[in-house]
């Protein structure tokens, strides 16, 4: 290893141009949505936490990316659990889960 250079980070997991489905896991201090591939960092301007996003990647660093969003996750791929109705119905029961 030479003085003033680092070491190279190894394969990234994701390419410029490629498309990935994420879900935005934080926000950063200037406020892109940050999302994680194979641990790898992807930052995705206008996203929020929580959101289940598709994404196209425009720059790779060495240690992260920065990716545009393109539309929302198809909705098979969502992550959220199912909702229920804790409504009651017209017997005045709640409905059985």
């Amino acid at each position: 290893m030479e003085f003033g250079r680092r070491p190279d980070f190894g394969p990234k997991p994701v390419q410029v141009g490629e498309e990935r489905e994420v879900t935005i896991e934080a926000v950063a201090s200037k406020g892109d949505g940050i999302a994680k591939v194979e641990g790898f960092v992807i930052f995705v301007p206008n996203a929020k936490v929580g959101d289940k996003i598709k994404v196209k990647i425009t720059d790779v660093k060495r240690t992260c990316a920065i990716a545009e969003k393109i539309g929302e996750a198809p909705a098979g791929t969502s992550e959220a659990p199912a909702e229920t109705s804790e409504t009651p119905d017209e017997t005045g029961e709640a409905p059985a889960v």
